[in-house]
């Protein structure tokens, strides 16, 4: 499916991504790739003492999963220049080993930017469990093609 231009995106807009399972790998490859060995990521002893009683997902590993899967959508592919800002995300719950995340997105502003050849479009996200419990919130500011004359 080819992405949206600019002028396709409006105000209400949303979207839902599909699903995507937390796996011990997913965990482990994330640690390895940017060295945060937190053993409350690693440590199954060690985790199992603390308030969360078992290992959490980074939250920067919840939050590129949810960016992988909002690409999955097809809804961009093609047409996102750039994922220009991330604002005020926050990470209210952990996702644990086993749990399954999707994103919602709501187009909440719209820009155009004729000197880039398209325009800024604003998503609220909401990054949820497979129980529909919030885990991470927060927007993001895409940069996107306008259609070609």
């Amino acid at each position: 499916m080819p992405g949206l231009y600019f002028e396709e995106f409006f105000v209400g807009q949303k979207v839902v991504t599909v699903g995507r399972t937390v796996s011990e790998a997913d965990i482990f490859t994330f640690a390895g790739l940017t060295g945060d060995f937190n053993e409350i990521h690693t440590n199954a002893a060690f985790a199992s003492k603390t308030q969360f009683g078992q290992r959490i997902a980074h939250g920067l590993l919840g939050l590129s999963l949810a960016t992988g899967l909002i690409m999955r959508t097809g809804f961009l592919e093609g047409t996102v220049l750039a994922f220009r800002e991330i604002n005020e995300w926050r990470f209210v719950k952990p996702f644990y080993i086993g749990d399954t995340v999707y994103a919602e997105l709501e187009i909440t502003e719209t820009k155009a930017l004729p000197r880039i050849g398209g325009g800024s479009i604003i998503a609220a996200i909401v990054v949820k469990n497979q129980n529909d419990e919030i885990c991470q919130r927060g927007s993001l500011n895409l940069l996107v093609l306008s259609k070609p004359e």
